[in-house]
C-alpha cells in the first residue's frame, strides 16, 4: 500500500539532522501524519561529533568545545542530561587554567614582556575584526571604525597590516634589549615578535579552518556572532548530546549504511503517481520521499552536487556551494611514554623560524609540523598531550604513518628544550576528516570573493515556498529539498549550535507548511 503520509527522509544523522528529526517526531500531531526517516552513509550517528576513548581517557575526534554557555542549545541539553560531570577524566576537564610556556625554535624560553604585547596586539586585532571593539565604543569617536583598514579584504592582510604599523610606532626597539641578552641565536627581537604573531595566526586557522587567513574575508569576519560565558567541553561526551537527541526516534527510523548516490526532484511522473523524489542509494536500492533535509557537509556538495541531483542545482545555489569556503582541521593525540622524573608536561606554544628565515630553523623538524602552534596536555596530570592542524599540514597528518608522526614530534620537542626533555611518544591518534568521503573536511568559514549572503542562499529551499500561487497544477510541489547544517546558518556557521538551529529552523518550515506549527 502505498503511504499517503508525506515522507520526509532527512540525509545525515549528525547534530542537523538529528535535530530536525528530533523536532519532526516530538511535535505534537505530527506523528500521525508525517512519516520522518533519517538515512546515514557511515556506520554510526554523529557526524563530525565523534567521542572516543584514548590511553584510558575520553577525547572528542570532532566538535570538542561548547563555545560559550549563555544562549547555547548545546549546553542546555548538557545539563537536561546531566553530561557535564563524570568521574572519569575527560580532555580538557580543567579549562586551559595553566599559563603556557612559549618557546622558540633552539629552545629559548621567551620572557613574558615580549609575549604579552604581542598577543595583546594579535588579540584586540582580532576583536576588532569581529567587530567588538565596536561595540565596546559606541561614541561619536568610533564611527569610522573601518576606516584605517578599508582595503583590507581578508582577516590576513589586516593581521599583518596591524603588525606592521605596530612595528611603524614601536620601531624605536633596539635588538641588545634587556629581554634580549643572552643567546638567541639566529634570532632578532623583529623575527621573535614576528614569530609569536604567527603562532597566534596559526590557532586562528583552526578556529577558523582557514588554511590561509588570507582566504578569510574582512567584512564578513564582524558577522559572526560567539556565545558568551565560559568555553567547556563536556564530561560524558559530546556523543551524549546526539544520542539524546536520536533517542526519541523509534529505533528502525534511522537508517545507517545507507549513501544517497542520487536525488531525483522536480519529477513530475512520480508526483503524479505518488512522490516527487526519488532517492538512489549505493546499495542499489530506492526510496521516494516528498520532502528532503540535506544536511551532508559544504564540503560534500563542493565534491558531488552537480551529480547529486538531477536536475541539477539552480545556478544561484551552485554558486554559493562553489564561493563559500570549507577546511580542514585535524586533532593529533600523542601519549608520551614517562615523563621523567614525574614532572607535568608543559602547556608548550612553539613560534617556529618565519618561512622567510627558514635557512635557520632546525631543518630536521618537518615542514608539516611547523604550523603547529601548541603542543598542550588533555587536562592537568594528563600523558596525552594534543596539537591541533589545519589546511595542508592537516592534510598531510592523514597521510602520514604513526611512526613519522611520532620521530617528528620527538625531533620537535628535542629542538625546542634542547634536549633537556627526553620525551619518548608510545602512541598516537589523529582525526582525518579531510579524505573522508562522507565530510570532505571540517567546517565551512567565509571565503574571500564569498559573503554571508552565501550562507543565507546555502539555507533557501527548492523549489522555494511561492505565497500567492496556492499549489496550482502547474508549479511543481514546494519545498523538495531543504537544507541544513553549520554551512547553512548566517551567523553560527561552523559550530555544532549552528547546525543544531539550522535543523529546527528546516523542521520549523515543514511543520508550518503542514500547519502543524505550535510555538
Amino acid at each position: 500500500m502505498v503511504s499517503k503520509k508525506p515522507r520526509i527522509v532527512i540525509i545525515g544523522a549528525g547534530m542537523a539532522g538529528l535535530t530536525a528529526a528530533n523536532k519532526l517526531y516530538t511535535s505534537p500531531g505530527s506523528n500521525d501524519l508525517l512519516e520522518v526517516i533519517v538515512v546515514e552513509g557511515g556506520n554510526r550517528i554523529g557526524g563530525r561529533i565523534n567521542t572516543s576513548e584514548f590511553s584510558g581517557d575520553r577525547i572528542e575526534m570532532g566538535a570538542t568545545w561548547i563555545h560559550g554557555i549563555k544562549g547555547s542549545p548545546i549546553h542546555k541539553i548538557a545539563q537536561e542530561i546531566d553530561s557535564l560531570h563524570s568521574h572519569n577524566p575527560w580532555e580538557c576537564m580543567d579549562g586551559t587554567t595553566n599559563e603556557p610556556l612559549t618557546v622558540a625554535e633552539h629552545g629559548y624560553v621567551l620572557n613574558q614582556s615580549l609575549v604579552m604585547p604581542i598577543t595583546s596586539l594579535f588579540n584586540s586585532l582580532m576583536d576588532f575584526a569581529q567587530g567588538k571593539a565596536f561595540q565596546q565604543n559606541q561614541d561619536s569617536t568610533h564611527h569610522h571604525h573601518h576606516q584605517p583598514y578599508a582595503k583590507s579584504a581578508s582577516v590576513g592582510s589586516f593581521l599583518r597590516n596591524g603588525l606592521q604599523s605596530y612595528w611603524d610606532i614601536n620601531n624605536n626597539h633596539n635588538d641588545d634589549d634587556d629581554d634580549l641578552k643572552g643567546c638567541y641565536g639566529n634570532w632578532t627581537r623583529r623575527s621573535l615578535e614576528e614569530a609569536v604573531f604567527a603562532m597566534h595566526e596559526c590557532i586562528q586557522r583552526t578556529y577558523t579552518s582557514a588554511d590561509d587567513l588570507d582566504r578569510l574575508d574582512f567584512n564578513a569576519e564582524s558577522e559572526y556572532i560567539m556565545f558568551q560565558g565560559e568555553e567547556i567541553t563536556i564530561a560524558k561526551g559530546y556523543s551524549s548530546i546526539i544520542e539524546s537527541l536520536a533517542s526519541v526516534l523509534p529505533t528502525d527510523s534511522i537508517q545507517l549504511g545507507k549513501r544517497v548516490t542520487k536525488i531525483e526532484w522536480r519529477n513530475d511522473e512520480y508526483a503524479k503517481k505518488d512522490k516527487p523524489i526519488r532517492l538512489q542509494f549505493l546499495d542499489g536500492s530506492v526510496m521516494m520521499a516528498d520532502h528532503v533535509i540535506v544536511t551532508v557537509s559544504l564540503g560534500v556538495l563542493k565534491a558531488n552536487s552537480s551529480t547529486l541531483f538531477d536536475p541539477p542545482l539552480p545556478n544561484f545555489k551552485a554558486q554559493a556551494i562553489s564561493r563559500l569556503g570549507f577546511g580542514v582541521v585535524n586533532k593529533l593525540f600523542l601519549q608520551i611514554q614517562q615523563l621523567p622524573n614525574s614532572n607535568k608536561f608543559p602547556f608548550l606554544q612553539m613560534a617556529f623560524h618565519p618561512q622567510k628565515d627558514s635557512k635557520f630553523g632546525n631543518q630536521k623538524i618537518p615542514w608539516w609540523i611547523r604550523k603547529t602552534a601548541s603542543l598542550c596536555p588533555i587536562y592537568g596530570k594528563s600523558n596525552v598531550v594534543l596539537s591541533w592542524f589545519a589546511g595542508k599540514e592537516a592534510l598531510e597528518l592523514e597521510t602520514l604513518e604513526d611512526e613519522e608522526i611520532i620521530n617528528g614530534f620527538e625531533t620537535m620537542i628535542s629542538s625546542f628544550t634542547c634536549e633537556k626533555m627526553d620525551i619518548k611518544f608510545s602512541k598516537v591518534l589523529k582525526s582525518k576528516w579531510g579524505r573522508d568521503p562522507l565530510f570532505l573536511g571540517s567546517y565551512s568559514y567565509v571565503e574571500v570573493g564569498s559573503s554571508g549572503d552565501d550562507l543565507d542562499t546555502m539555507a533557501t529551499p527548492l523549489p522555494p515556498e511561492n505565497e500567492n500561487s496556492s499549489s496550482s497544477s502547474s508549479s511543481p510541489p514546494a519545498l523538495q529539498i531543504l537544507f541544513a547544517g553549520e554551512a547553512t546558518h548566517r551567523t553560527h556557521y561552523s559550530t555544532t549550535h549552528g547546525a543544531y538551529f539550522s535543523g529546527l529552523r528546516e523542521a520549523n518550515r515543514l511543520l508550518q507548511h503542514y500547519h502543524l506549527y505550535v510555538v
